[in-house]
């Protein structure tokens, strides 16, 4: 049995991470201290004196675990990490996990490339952003395709491959084709540094150019030319008139506030940069009711920032935070240089962060009840599902899983996550079908569920640090009928879980009705907010499996060498794969084997042959 006692005296005085755990072995909460010794001791010392938080949590405690690190900028790191992969029910989370876009120039490569992407690398590349108005970001890039004409194209230009015929791209004047040598590399790079420096706000400059260029073509009585200058100009004129918030000064700075009404707390960040706002946005913050206002302002600036990639030169805010001096220390090394974090008495910061104290106000005002009314919306169906399942237990965590194929062929499958009757992203999961070729859906849904408990019990096994499946929902949903059912039930059996399942019942023109559950059709009132809640899980989890399978099939498609292969198209590809279900075996077929496929030409067979063994 574990002494928490004993544990807790053997602690060292080390820097490191706490993780409390309760009798469920769920990790409840995760904690960084500079002492692990001294602060954990501190949670079963005068429980009475504590926080309302922390005498609310210690009596759940069963056991903890620890790890040790090189300092508390180390522990801070892991910290934040633990949290966002486990979020322990105790533990400060952000609500939105959102990902936004950045403009990447791939100053790496020669002839560099321009496009949008959401993911932020390491690679020498310069990157602007991340934009929380998308409509923008791509107008930006709009602009920029049509005056500077920068490749997109995914060609190798480092002179090892021959000179290419110039795309579409060339021919319709949006791309000065260098992969055909039509620009030179030395013109191409000043485009480039105008196309920076555009983005950067600096467009004087180029406005000038294109005035220039637009006077010239009028003199020359190319009216129409003179014209598309004028566009050019109206068009970036627009785009700059958005960036209406000067600032003096020239640093990068991330201008934080907070808000709350009672337990509800949101932060609002502005995106200053080179002096000007170029986005805002909001975070709204769960689990604060048990804690202190410095404790949440604390949680949200460590999690937000080990996440995010652009780091700015400032952070301004209105208190100053416990782990001050270890998230700047961390910061400046992530980020390269001085990272300071300015909490203002007066004069223009302290100015910009009561206009976002007050933008976060209006934010919560207009969005706190909805997001209220959503939440108890989603308990009263929960309340009412228990009841219709007669489950004694809260269904805090449904799974719902899907196929998606074509003719047989690309199996897919996914899992959504309902937490609490919300969306749950972190948690959803993606399988591409290992064991069945053909039309099988019971046989995809066994593999499906059979992976997924594997893997529970796998991790389980071997106490992994990270965990994807390490959850067990109180409640499956199929979206299937009674067949695909009948396979979860088996499966549920085989490993010795005691999780119900329910199956969707249809009417003859596919719409939703009910649920089987226990060999049973309950039929569900449409007007209820159990059909309501349904209906959201359905449609999630269609639209994450199709999203997925699109990947997958588009991916397929792209590396098959089937499309390699003249006189092979998407049709005869798909019937060759259903046919012989794998590409292995459609390599070692015979001509005449080849031949008995549906739809499948004399010719076309041995072109397939032939280009197999040549």
């Amino acid at each position: 049995m574990f002494d928490i006692k004993k544990e807790v005296a053997a602690l060292p005085h080390r820097p490191g991470v706490y993780i409390m755990k309760n009798s469920s072995d769920e990790i409840i909460y995760v904690g960084k201290a500079k002492d692990l010794k001294k602060r954990v001791s501190q949670y079963f010392i005068n429980i009475e004196s504590k926080d309302i938080k922390t005498r609310k949590m210690v009596p759940n405690i069963s056991e903890f675990e620890y790890i040790m690190t090189d300092s508390e900028a180390e522990a801070l790191i892991l910290e934040c990490n633990l949290i966002k992969t486990n979020k322990p029910k105790y533990n400060i989370l952000l609500k939105d996990d959102k990902s936004y876009p950045y403009i990447k120039i791939t100053l790496n490569e020669k002839f560099p490339r321009v496009y949008y992407t959401r993911n932020y690398i390491k690679d020498k590349s310069k990157y602007f952003g991340p934009y929380t108005d998308v409509d923008y970001m791509k107008k930006l890039l709009e602009v920029i395709y049509k005056i500077w004409k920068v490749r997109t194209c995914k060609i190798k230009l480092d002179g090892t491959l021959k000179k290419n015929r110039p795309c579409l791209n060339y021919h319709i004047g949006i791309c000065d084709a260098p992969c055909s040598g039509k620009t030179s590399e030395e013109d191409y790079n000043n485009i480039i540094k105008e196309v920076i420096s555009f983005l950067d706000g600096k467009t004087k400059g180029v406005l000038e150019i294109l005035e220039e260029n637009m006077k010239d073509a009028s003199k020359n009585f190319n009216f129409e030319e003179a014209t598309k200058y004028r566009d050019y100009i109206s068009e970036i004129k627009n785009i700059t008139s958005k960036q209406k918030m000067q600032d003096e000064g020239s640093n990068n700075q991330d201008i934080i506030a907070f808000f709350n009404v009672g337990d509800e707390w949101i932060s609002q960040v502005f995106y200053m940069r080179e002096g000007k706002l170029v986005g805002r946005e909001h975070y709204f913050i769960k689990n604060a009711e048990l804690d202190e206002e410095s404790e949440i302002e604390n949680s949200f600036l460590k999690q937000y920032y080990v996440e995010t990639n652009l780091i700015p030169n400032e952070i301004i805010i209105d208190k100053e935070i416990v782990d001050k001096t270890e998230l700047e220390e961390f910061l400046t090394q992530k980020a390269g240089y001085k990272v300071s974090i300015i909490v203002p008495q007066k004069g223009r910061k302290h100015k910009l962060l009561q206009l976002a104290k007050k933008n976060a106000q209006i934010t919560l005002e207009q969005f706190g009840e909805k997001f209220k009314k959503e939440k108890d919306k989603s308990e009263i169906a929960l309340k009412e599902l228990s009841e219709l399942l007669s489950i004694d237990d809260k269904l805090d965590r449904i799974e719902a899983y899907d196929i998606s194929n074509i003719q047989g062929v690309y199996n897919v499958a996914s899992m959504v996550v309902y937490d609490n009757g919300l969306k749950k992203p972190s948690d959803y999961r993606k399988f591409k079908i290992k064991s069945v070729f053909g039309p099988d859906d019971y046989a995809c849904m066994r593999e499906v569920i059979q992976r997924r408990f594997v893997n529970y019990f796998k991790e389980m096994k071997d106490d992994k640090k990270e965990y994807k499946f390490n959850k067990l929902p109180k409640l499956i949903l199929v979206d299937g009928g009674r067949g695909q059912l009948n396979i979860a039930e088996r499966v549920l059996k085989d490993f010795e879980l005691d999780i119900p399942a329910c199956g969707v019942v249809k009417d003859d023109n596919h719409n939703t009705r009910g649920l089987y559950y226990k060999n049973k059709e309950l039929l569900i009132e449409k007007e209820s907010e159990i059909f309501k809640l349904l209906i959201r899980i359905q449609d999630e989890v269609h639209r994450f499996t199709i999203e997925y399978f699109r990947q997958a099939y588009t991916k397929t498609e792209l590396t098959s060498e089937l499309d390699k292969v003249e006189g092979i198209g998407k049709i005869r590809r798909i019937r060759l794969i259903k046919h012989f279900g794998t590409l292995d075996k459609i390599k070692q077929a015979t001509s005449e084997e080849l031949e008995k496929v549906d739809g499948m030409s004399r010719k076309a067979a041995e072109s397939v042959f032939k280009y197999f063994n040549r």
